[in-house]
């Protein structure tokens, strides 16, 4: 058997995809292919047809045909059965028997050719053999992908390294700098480094003279040194190639779970000698059509205290749980004493709390799955509209009694399919196109807006709108703990001192 070229085509001759297994001209393939539809006999039920020099077998696929033309010496029984082979590899590339689909994977159909036929002659293979052959890993591409890792790693690592050392040098030239101003005017020498000598008495030796005479003194002024100090580009440059090779690098700019966190924090010039932090994060998994999966508050009491007159106190808790909070104090706490009248104070009382230092005194965990608890509710409702794309409402519900500030609700789009088109809005939005983000942002949700919409249209399918995450703020305690008063340990006066609340996002999303 000379398999000369195997096709497929449509009912009315239209070649889709060939591929030709001997030497031959492109006009010759082209002639054949086009000479065929002219020679079917509708007819008559044969599977093959044949002219002076060429024989044409085909098998109907739907809509298609997968077509061989060999040699007319070849034997007609082999020619059927590799038809049949052909036939069987399509559909599994293809899903459906289309022209379009054909053409997205006519590579993959043209390797599984090449695994039946070589050089005009059937090779002894099965489909699950070709399926095997055409999957195979290359050793060469993995060798080279190896190699590829490699290089990539020791570049950022010296990108890293060069980012460090740069860093270095600005804060040793700002060192230098700063000694420069305020410590060689002290000695009396000049901006250029000139030598001065000190005065000295008249029987002073000479000797004694040229110890006590500065040595010359280089100035820094003009140097490479003082160039970094004032300017950070050389540095910027290579944490902006970082950031293109997908590292995480710490930037000026604070994220927005750090900035949430600064806004709640109390000013320094508020801050009392006796200060507590009192701060949450809440993790929350909902389910798009409802029912809450999984929520849990962390938070912790940090105390402060910057005046070692107050170091020995206790701080008194209000706590009225109607949510089943757990309370952990810490080991040097006197858990008695918080047990029994909510008060935090150190175990051993004679000691006192350590001293400008952000000191963890109780922590409280919050797990749950009823509904209820929920902060904010998020409903979405994306549907199919008669343009192709999706038109989707989405509506928030606070339900508890929280002031949430600086609200995002972020809800992801498709790729590719153009901006969206805003119907109804309550707050304002902004579209990430980088990213593919629609951000909703409201400034405050409170009792006054307890609930809010946002409606728009874009390209798309329902499932490709979640995950939809929330992030915000509140100067509130979720888990209604307040410092109620702080007191000396001995002598009970009572202590001036200063709070601040953070009820922070660490993952809120409805999947």
């Amino acid at each position: 058997m000379v398999l000369l070229t195997s096709a497929i085509c449509t009912k009315a001759g239209k070649p889709i995809l060939s591929r030709q297994f001997v030497e031959m001209t492109r006009s010759r393939v082209e002639g054949l292919l086009a000479a065929f539809p002219k020679l079917m006999n509708t007819g008559k039920q044969h599977t093959f047809v044949e002219t002076e020099s060429v024989r044409y077998v085909y098998q109907p696929i739907e809509k298609l045909y997968m077509l061989l033309i060999t040699t007319k010496a070849s034997n007609i029984l082999e020619d059927l059965e590799t038809l049949r082979l052909f036939s069987r590899v399509i559909p599994e590339y293809c899903r459906v028997m289309e022209e379009s689909e054909i053409l997205d994977h006519s590579f993959e159909l043209i390797f599984a050719f090449d695994e039946i036929v070589a050089l005009g002659y059937r090779e002894n293979v099965n489909l699950a053999q070709i399926r095997t052959f055409t999957e195979m890993d290359s050793h060469e591409e993995k060798v080279f992908q190896a190699v590829r890792l490699t290089q990539e790693r020791e570049a950022k690592a010296e990108m890293k390294r060069k980012a460090k050392e740069l860093q270095q040098q600005r804060r040793e030239a700002e060192k230098m700098g700063r000694i420069r101003s305020s410590g060689y005017s002290g000695f009396g020498s000049s901006s250029k480094g000139s030598d001065v000598t000190p005065v000295v008495g008249d029987t002073a030796a000479p000797s004694e003279i040229a110890k006590s005479t500065p040595a010359p003194i280089k100035s820094v002024g003009s140097g490479r040194a003082m160039k970094l100090g004032s300017k950070n580009k050389d540095v910027d440059s290579f944490v902006d190639k970082l950031r293109t090779e997908g590292e995480e690098v710490i930037s000026p700019t604070k994220t927005r779970q750090s900035a949430n966190a600064a806004k709640t924090t109390t000013p320094a010039s508020n801050m009392e000698s006796v200060h507590i932090r009192l701060e949450e994060k809440i993790s929350l998994t909902a389910g798009r059509d409802g029912g809450l999966q999984s929520m849990e508050v962390i938070g912790m009491a940090l105390l402060r205290i910057s005046d070692e007159t107050y170091g020995r106190i206790k701080v008194l808790v209000n706590h009225n749980d109607t949510k089943g909070v757990q309370l952990q104090t810490h080991p040097n706490v006197d858990k008695k004493l918080f047990a029994t009248q909510s008060c935090i104070a150190m175990k051993n009382q004679a000691k006192a709390f350590p001293l400008n230092n952000d000191v963890g005194v109780l922590k409280w965990r919050l797990q749950t799955q009823d509904e209820s608890l929920m902060p904010l509710s998020i409903n979405c409702w994306p549907s199919e509209n008669n343009e192709g794309g999706c038109d989707v409402n989405i509506e928030y519900t606070l339900e508890q009694d929280l002031d949430l500030q600086d609200v995002v609700i972020s809800i992801p789009v498709a790729a590719g399919v153009g901006s969206p088109v805003i119907g109804e809005i309550d707050g304002n939005y902004h579209y990430d196109s980088r990213h593919n983000i629609l951000e909703w942002t409201l400034p405050v949700i409170d009792s006054s807006n307890k609930t809010g919409s946002l409606e728009f249209s874009i390209g798309g399918h329902p499932n490709d709108f979640f995950p939809v995450s929330v992030n915000f703020l509140s100067k509130k305690s979720f888990c209604d703990l307040q410092v109620s008063d702080v007191r000396m340990v001995d002598g009970n006066s009572g202590v001036k001192f200063s709070t601040d609340v953070a009820f922070l996002v660490e993952k809120y999303e409805i999947v």
